[in-house]
């Protein structure tokens, strides 16, 4: 089972060591000792942590956004694969096709017959002009 120091699970989390003496005296991490007899903390346990840690919290509401183009309309097909989802949206006459993770697709809840907005922000853009 892999055991860190104090100073090396601080240095791993971005935190000071006296933030992970804090949270091993509040119990958020349980205390270990070392083979050197100092304290430390389980890898497990901190790994767990700092996933939790990690996690974003709720946007909110969106009041406004820096991409101007978006585009309501249905979805109408979503293929999955262990990682990625390609998510086709019909937005009026344009078909919009987005590639995100699995993940997104999942935590969106996106199937065929949902109604999402598409927002289109790039640097790259291609424009042709149509022939005669």
């Amino acid at each position: 089972m892999p055991n860190l120091r104090i100073s090396e699970a601080a240095a791993l989390l971005g935190v000071s060591d006296d933030t992970v003496r804090r949270w091993v005296e509040q119990g958020r991490l349980a205390e270990v000792r070392l083979d050197s007899g100092r304290k430390g903390v389980d890898g497990r346990e901190l790994a767990g942590l700092a996933r939790r840690l990690a996690e974003a919290p709720e946007p909110g509401a969106t009041v406004a956004a820096s991409a101007r183009n978006r585009m309501r309309g249905i979805v109408v097909r979503v293929v999955k694969d262990g990682v990625m989802a390609q998510v086709e949206m019909q937005a009026g006459p344009f078909r919009v096709v987005s590639l995100m993770s699995r993940e997104s697709a999942d935590e969106l809840g996106l199937e065929a017959g949902c109604v999402a907005v598409a927002s289109i922000k790039s640097t790259h853009v291609v424009v042709e002009i149509p022939g005669a």
